[in-house]
């Protein structure tokens, strides 16, 4: 049948992975370090992934391609769902999904014991995380502007430690991340959301993202917002 469907440039494509982490059906894939669409009948051709490129690599087509095929995108979303799917996003190192083991606890006789990272998965870029990675299930949400990282020192142990993180800067990425957010609270059980910003006005711009996915989720679970000055303070509501 003639219909739409996305077309990639091999040449304009720089192998960020953006694309397959947005594309909800999973019909792209990163291989040898390029996007490629590998199942055209998962391309619901709504062009979820058109504004995710950075290199505009990603344009429309009509042409001759099998029927958009509803039911086998939703039987492999809950084989990724069950964690079978252990790369759902090819062979780019940097979008392969990875849960990463809480490190042990350091000695506390130690004099001076060493500070450990707290980051439990991987990706942790809003724009990378599958929406349906299986560590999202039962978490406790962190949602993080990247300067939170630099200006607050203790940014692991306060609030990365037994959490899942997000990390996104609005302004940067130029980019809406509430539909991204969206469908990670909805089709996940997420437990709780922190949303940890700058005091800086750009930076609400990630917070109103979060509250406006929870909103739209649908779905009720304690949140908060928390923000960092310039010199690395919590500032007080």
């Amino acid at each position: 049948m003639i219909r739409k469907i996305i077309k990639i440039d091999e040449n304009r494509c720089n192998g960020c992975g953006a694309c397959a982490a947005a594309c909800h059906e999973g019909a792209i894939e990163m291989i040898d370090g390029k996007a490629v669409l590998t199942r055209e009948d998962y391309c619901d051709g709504l062009g979820d992934c058109l504004p995710e490129c950075p290199t505009g690599a990603i344009s429309f087509e009509e042409r001759e391609a099998p029927a958009y095929n509803e039911a086998a995108v939703l039987a492999a979303k809950q084989k990724m769902r069950e964690g079978q799917d252990r790369n759902p996003h090819g062979g780019c190192p940097g979008t392969r999904v990875r849960q990463i083991a809480p490190p042990q606890e350091e000695n506390p006789c130690s004099h001076r014991p060493a500070p450990v990272s707290r980051l439990a998965q991987w990706p942790c870029q809003i724009k990378l995380a599958p929406v349906n990675a299986p560590y999202f299930d039962g978490a406790k949400l962190l949602i993080a502007a990247d300067c939170t990282a630099y200006a607050y020192a203790s940014i692991h142990e306060d609030f990365m430690k037994g959490k899942v993180t997000l990390i996104g800067c609005p302004k940067l990425d130029s980019v809406d991340y509430s539909e991204k957010i969206r469908e990670i609270i909805r089709n996940n059980d997420i437990r709780s959301l922190v949303i940890l910003r700058m005091e800086v006005p750009c930076c609400g711009g990630l917070e109103m993202a979060a509250k406006k996915a929870l909103q739209e989720s649908g779905k009720f679970i304690p949140w908060q917002t928390i923000t960092i000055s310039i010199d690395g303070k919590i500032l007080e509501d």
